[in-house]
């Protein structure tokens, strides 16, 4: 299977959102960081792409008719040469609530997620699920705020350029006939006129807000524990 559309956006501007959307319009599976998580040996492929500029995109891909927010996003340049017809959607939000929300939930988690936690650092021994999710944790960290953000997320300033930045790259970057600026807040409509479909009758899905992302982390992690 094709990817047909390809999520530019940062992680916490509705990314989750958008994949429960876009599996709703018929787009599935559309990959995500909890698509990773569920498979984390796959972080093999995503470090591949990151130190070679590419990777089996079939076998990581398998199945799926989208990706969207982390680890997908950083790449949308190479997908979109791999991909040349999908249509790319660039998920935003104001900068404040976007990075609020992410020091409260993304910025907290890291390699140290598993190493400060004895059950789970002692199931690192046996269980190579759980070595391939501290993979994951560590890759986030290393490509999302060492490199994006230059070891300097701390700086709001800083924050702010790389964030802004990013939306003006994408912009440059993409073919406007096949790019989508898109704040989840806006609904159906924007999105399903972008992709030439009906819009639903049911309501639009809002999920994955920062109060349920810790749940969702150690969800992951007892998942990841069983081996």
């Amino acid at each position: 299977m094709s990817i047909q559309i390809i999520g530019a956006g940062f992680p916490r501007t509705g990314t989750t959102t958008l994949k429960i959307a876009l599996e709703s319009l018929g787009y599935a599976k559309t990959y995500h960081f909890k698509d990773l998580m569920m498979r984390p040996a796959y972080v093999a492929h995503w470090n591949e792409l990151e130190h070679t500029g590419t990777t089996d995109f079939d076998a990581l891909f398998d199945g799926y008719a989208a990706t969207v927010d982390f680890p997908g996003y950083p790449y949308y340049k190479i997908m979109l040469e791999r991909y040349p017809d999908a249509k790319v959607i660039l998920t935003k939000r104001d900068f404040e609530g976007w990075y609020a929300s992410v020091k409260k939930t993304i910025w907290l988690v890291g390699p140290h997620t598993i190493t400060s936690r004895p059950k789970y650092l002692f199931n690192m021994l046996f269980n190579k699920r759980m070595r391939d999710t501290y993979r994951c944790f560590k890759f986030l960290r290393g490509v999302f705020f060492n490199k994006q953000f230059n070891h300097q997320f701390d700086d709001k300033a800083v924050a702010e350029s790389v964030f802004n930045n990013h939306i003006a790259a994408v912009t440059a970057a993409v073919p406007k006939e096949q790019l989508l600026i898109y704040d989840v807040r806006d609904g159906w409509e924007p999105l399903c006129t972008f992709l030439s479909l009906e819009v639903p009758k049911a309501d639009f899905p809002h999920v994955n807000k920062g109060e349920n992302f810790h749940d969702m982390v150690e969800h992951m992690l007892r998942e990841a524990a069983k081996g």
